[in-house]
């Protein structure tokens, strides 16, 4: 009987091994994909491409509207987001570092 009860203990705790190899592996997963997400979210790539998109349709807009400095005054709204990338970050640092003092 004691015998039974031993292979039934070490059994269920393979299982228990199994299960958080599982759940560490998940999570692994997960972080994986939060740091590639991370690093699309802060990379200079998307800050250009977004910068690029912003001007043609700015352009664009403007054009319609019959602005007669169009390509210039495109510069305005794109400019905005740049330094809103530039900037942001910055003051994010700051108001963490100061939340949690």
């Amino acid at each position: 009987m004691r015998e039974s009860s031993t292979a039934l203990y070490k059994g269920m705790k393979q299982e228990k091994i199994d299960y958080l190899e599982q759940a560490i592996v998940q999570i692994q997963q997960r972080n994986q994909k939060v740091e590639g997400d991370k690093a699309w979210e802060t990379s200079k790539f998307r800050i250009g491409l977004i910068m690029a998109m912003t001007y043609v349709v700015a352009v664009a807009l403007l054009y319609e509207m019959k602005n007669p400095h169009f390509f210039l005054n495109a510069l305005i709204p794109t400019m905005g987001y740049f330094l809103s990338t530039q900037s942001l970050p910055t003051l994010k640092k700051w108001r963490i570092r100061t939340y949690f003092k």
